[in-house]
């Protein structure tokens, strides 16, 4: 006999239902996702110290586009399609490189500065009909915020502030309070590119909550030991899960990192505080660095992770070994996308057909749920 799974939360008042499996499954979902959040919503793009000097470029996907950030003769970022405008071929063949005068299509020799304007092309000159800023490629807004350029695809993008910067708003309670981190003013110590077999909703439900930072956190969990009773940092507006007895930094032992950033107020020492910027960026404060994980959903079960540690100058100048502080988050990562992984298979199981359970200390994940489905225009049926 065959059953059918019902929801389990009419029944359970405390219970909060979650998304319906097919959510992490269904193609024209996570392609309405792509079209809907990625290609609609600012999305962090690239670190800007990556892009150093004038012609310098990094290609970066955002949701099924490619895009081209530049660093211009001037000294600004812009950021266009990825597209030859003549016949649509990948202009930049390569994620990272630095040009001498422009951005070169491989396949005609369609030329373009750095500003996007089509500067050269075989024959062009006998084409003086041909507006060469017209023909230029096609540019995507660009915001640069905590050291990062953030894109947007839309034609028309959101108000910047009242969608990315409200995000640590409203997650601290005031925007002073990560501005004093300094982000931009850091230097990159460690990258580390995770390849996660999982839908990126589950990466993102995993970091907002920690019911499950007992279980699978110990080294976290020792740091920050009111994480083991199951209340992540973002359960409270302003709150930092604050270091334990003992610890002196945030490293993977409780060792002493480094010295606190200069413009961190006492208030905000020996605690960590986390921010969800929608779609799926994750903001990480401790007194002495910034982690930030940029997000890149490339299948519906299939994610891209790039987690920067990013500390003061002086420290990555002087060739400080960051290993401890990096190996503490580098763990939360692993066991937090393996945990992930373990679910990815079960999103399609008629056991979660009708979906799952939140508990009340992940109630945040249901807010996040209701953002998600008011912006795709669906219900949880």
């Amino acid at each position: 006999m065959t059953t059918t799974p019902t929801s389990p939360s009419p029944a359970s008042p405390s219970l909060i239902a979650t998304l319906p499996g097919r959510y992490y499954t269904d193609p024209e979902i996570f392609r309405q996702e792509q079209e809907k959040l990625f290609e609609s919503l600012w999305c962090c793009a690239v670190r800007s110290a990556d892009l150093g000097a004038p012609g310098a470029f990094r290609t970066v996907r955002v949701g099924r586009e490619s895009v081209v950030v530049t660093r211009t003769r001037t000294g600004e970022l812009r950021a266009f399609l990825n597209v030859c405008r003549h016949r649509g071929a990948r202009l930049c063949t390569e994620e990272a490189g630095e040009v001498r005068r422009g951005l070169q299509c491989p396949y005609h020799a369609w030329t373009y500065d750095l500003d996007g304007r089509l500067i050269a092309a075989p024959n062009l000159i006998k084409m003086p009909d041909i507006d060469r800023t017209e023909y230029g490629l096609i540019k995507v807004a660009l915001r640069e915020w905590l050291g990062y350029a953030w894109v947007c695809l839309a034609d028309e993008p959101p108000s910047f502030e009242d969608t990315v910067m409200h995000a640590a708003v409203e997650r601290l309670g005031d925007a002073a309070a990560v501005e004093r981190y300094g982000t931009e003013r850091l230097d990159l110590g460690r990258r580390v590119t995770y390849d996660v077999r999982a839908n990126w909703k589950l990466i993102v439900e995993n970091f907002m909550e920690c019911y499950h930072c007992a279980t699978i956190h110990p080294e976290l969990t020792e740091v920050l030991p009111e994480f083991a009773d199951g209340y992540a940092a973002q359960y409270y507006v302003g709150h930092g899960a604050e270091f334990g007895p003992g610890v002196e930094g945030f490293t993977v032992d409780g060792g002493a990192g480094f010295a606190r950033l200069p413009e961190v107020s006492a208030d905000q020492d020996r605690r960590y505080y986390a921010i969800t910027v929608k779609p799926a960026v994750f903001v990480n404060l401790v007194p002495d660095h910034v982690i930030l994980h940029r997000v890149f959903p490339l299948a519906v079960d299939r994610t891209l992770v790039e987690c920067d540690w990013l500390y003061a100058p002086e420290v990555v100048a002087s060739g400080a070994d960051v290993s401890r502080s990096v190996e503490l988050f580098h763990r939360v990562n692993v066991q937090d996308f393996e945990a992930c992984e373990r679910t990815q298979p079960a999103m399609s199981s008629r056991a979660y057909r009708r979906g799952g359970v939140l508990v009340p200390s992940e109630h945040h994940i249901g807010v996040f749920h209701d953002w998600l489905l008011t912006a795709l225009g669906g219900t949880r049926a």
